[in-house]
């Protein structure tokens, strides 16, 4: 993840972070609200360099500074839950705090997962973690937990692997994708894509339905079994390493 090595006015960072406006911030100044090292700030206008040092030395209404520009997160998505902030519906925006919805540069999800699919997803506002992970060129695998409505004919496995599967109204076969049969009606798909919709239009197109889909990792990086559905976890390097290992 990105962190910014220049200097810049903290008015501005704060703002940029969904504090406030710079007139709001200057007013959090002046009511002492904002502490660096326990003392009140004297000075929005003060320059600082955005480090992970600053989150720490840093606190307004005695709360920890929200993460700084170049985070990511990992979130256990609910079902019913829309990944875009425009559907009706709860939006997956409601899940963070609303200062985090004026952030600049935005904070938004890596791809997305349908209203009715659950499971992991990256939320970023690092503009270039979020080309790499969800480039074509990188092929990031995805894998899926589904359950169907139908037995699985037997044949699926050979189908999916083949590279010269086709989706309806499209003209590039899909990618050779990994199904591990698991019993007659669930299995974990893997899948090197994003296509819309992809793994319900694969099974559709096999003469099966969808029932459940829940997404258990990217990459390397796994939904954690402690991480409980709405729940969310601010991602270390490490982690992000762990989705291109």
């Amino acid at each position: 993840m990105s962190q910014s090595a220049k200097p810049v006015r903290l008015d501005k960072l704060l703002s940029n972070m969904g504090y406030g406006t710079r007139k709001e911030i200057d007013a959090l100044v002046k009511q002492e609200r904002i502490l660096i090292d326990g003392h009140p700030l004297k000075n929005g206008k003060e320059k600082v360099t955005p480090s992970l040092g600053l989150q720490t030395e840093l606190t307004i209404d005695e709360q920890q500074l929200d993460p700084l520009p170049g985070f990511a997160v990992i979130l256990h998505k609910p079902v019913g839950v829309t990944c875009s902030r425009k559907d009706s519906g709860t939006l997956i925006s409601e899940l963070f705090p609303d200062r985090w919805n004026r952030r600049d540069p935005l904070f938004s999800p890596i791809g997305r997962l349908d209203k009715d699919t659950s499971g992991l997803i990256l939320l970023t506002d690092d503009g270039q973690l979020n080309h790499r992970v969800s480039s074509p060129k990188t092929n990031t695998p995805k894998r899926y937990h589904v359950n169907l409505d139908r037995k699985l004919n037997g044949n699926e496995t050979d189908i999916f692997a083949s590279g010269t599967m086709m989706l309806e109204n499209e003209t590039k076969p899909l990618l050779p994708a990994e199904l591990n049969v698991l019993g007659d009606e669930e299995a974990i798909l893997t899948i090197h894509e994003g296509r819309y919709h992809q793994v319900r239009r694969m099974f559709a197109a096999v003469g099966n339905h969808v029932t459940a889909l829940h997404r258990i990792s990217i990459g390397g990086l796994h939904l954690p079994n402690e991480l409980k559905t709405g729940k969310w976890r601010i991602l270390s390097k490490e982690d992000i390493d762990t989705i291109f290992q």
